[in-house]
């Protein structure tokens, strides 16, 4: 994410992962094939986590198409091909929306949705 609310997204995300007892590999990482905003680990599970901070549910859905979820993918094969260790691992693709809380302040955190293996 590029924008300063992307990053702040991010950061709340992350926060979110970890606190459920995720570890955090990677974040904001730039492939030749694409970005992947989080990498996380849990048990036998690699997690590629898509980050959407929007001001709607449904537009963050909508910036999830078949082209994004195909540059997910080879940003992955990418990332594996860069870490072996982690190659025995099932892999997952998750995406965490975060929206705003209507009627409430801004400085009031976001509602976090936590949507688990979005691409099959």
């Amino acid at each position: 994410m590029s924008t300063k609310l992307g990053q702040v997204g991010e950061d709340q995300a992350a926060s979110y992962l970890r606190h459920r007892g995720y570890r955090i590999l990677g974040r904001n990482i730039r492939l030749a094939r694409g970005e992947l905003d989080i990498v996380a680990e849990r048990g036998e599970l690699l997690l590629f986590i898509e980050v959407k901070a929007h001001k709607t549910r449904e537009s963050g859905l909508l910036a999830v198409h078949a082209d994004k979820c195909t540059r997910l993918q080879s940003a992955a094969e990418c990332w594996l091909a860069q870490h072996p260790d982690y190659q025995h691992l099932q892999c997952r693709f998750d995406l965490i929306l975060l929206t705003p809380r209507i009627g409430l302040p801004l400085w009031v955190a976001p509602h976090i949705e936590h949507m688990e293996d979005i691409i099959r």
